[in-house]
């Protein structure tokens, strides 16, 4: 690997090392939704969705769209979705049998 495959790889995983922005990926995941529906579903205030998106948006796993006076946010890739189910995987199975990292 080189170093600036690995230095994009932490980018994005120091991205992903957030619960709630996990739990807004999974929110979005099938299909684009506004900040005021992410907030609803998720019990987050608006403020913290905003700033979370905006680290998502800025990290390039979000795609943000404009329609009228709303503003939808989805998924860049679906293989975000894929990469935190691995990971939560990955976290199952070295947790099992064990009570913390």
């Amino acid at each position: 690997m080189e170093p600036e495959q690995l230095q994009r790889a932490a980018f994005l995983a120091k991205s992903l090392s957030d619960m709630n922005r996990l739990r807004i990926l999974h929110c979005i995941s099938s299909e684009q939704k506004s900040v005021s529906a992410i907030v609803e579903e998720l019990g987050l205030s608006q403020p913290l969705v905003s700033h979370h998106l905006k680290e998502l948006k800025h990290s390039l796993l979000v795609n943000v769209e404009r329609q009228g006076p709303f503003i939808y946010y989805g998924l860049a890739d679906p293989r975000i979705l894929a990469v935190v189910e691995t990971l939560i995987q990955v976290a199952d199975d070295l947790l099992s049998g064990r009570r913390m990292f």
